[in-house]
């Protein structure tokens, strides 16, 4: 086998270091290129969070419940999709 060629049959994550934000913050700060990658997949990640929770508080603020309602269950689904599959 060509040694140039990947194992696809073989699954290798992410190393420890990565998998928390405070392990980003630790690789940033260490001086590692690879912490900044994976940073930059954080705020990727975090975008759509965050323009989830404005809308609501906007909606909020406009007391329209019918989209106050809506848009939780889109929050609850944006949250279980990141941290419930973990369970």
């Amino acid at each position: 086998m060509d040694p140039k060629l990947s194992n696809y049959q073989i699954f290798r994550g992410e190393p420890a270091e990565f998998r928390t934000p405070s392990g980003v913050k630790t690789s940033i700060l260490s001086g590692h290129n690879r912490g900044i990658i994976q940073l930059g997949l954080l705020l990727l990640i975090a975008t759509p969070v965050v323009r989830v929770i404005f809308s609501l508080l906007a909606f909020v603020r406009l007391k329209d419940y019918t989209y106050v309602i809506v848009t939780l269950i889109v929050l609850l689904g944006l949250i279980y999709s990141l941290i419930g599959g973990n369970f």
